[in-house]
């Protein structure tokens, strides 16, 4: 089993930015992947970014160039630095790890952008 808690969300300005963490626990060494999704209200859950255990990285086209995701493979944690924000970034952010062909999902965090 592997745990995952997330934090870092809130409330910011279009424009701004703001960075997400999330922190794995567990049997983290059948991590494989792992990414970070976001579900908007109204809406099914999207694909945000991913990063391999050796850093190859994937981003949804509409985050690309804004968004960065990162790895630390020593303390099991990944982090999603988001830039120049939109109001339609807004929603839940879930941390999700890939292991042993199991998807595991943290809590969510809110992210609300203003316009």
């Amino acid at each position: 089993q592997v745990q995952l808690v997330e934090s870092g969300g809130g409330l910011v300005q279009a424009g701004g930015s703001l960075r997400l963490s999330c922190a794995a626990s567990g049997d983290t060494v059948c991590i494989s992947a792992m990414g970070w999704y976001r579900q908007a209200p109204g809406k099914e859950r999207e694909l945000v970014a991913t990063i391999t255990s050796k850093g190859r990285t994937y981003y949804a086209d509409s985050v690309k160039g804004r968004f960065a995701i990162s790895r630390d493979n020593t303390n099991n944690t990944v982090d999603l630095q988001m830039n120049s924000l939109k109001p339609e970034d807004t929603g839940v952010y879930y941390c999700q790890a890939v292991g042993e062909g199991r998807n595991y999902w943290g809590q969510g965090t809110q992210v609300t952008v203003s316009s």
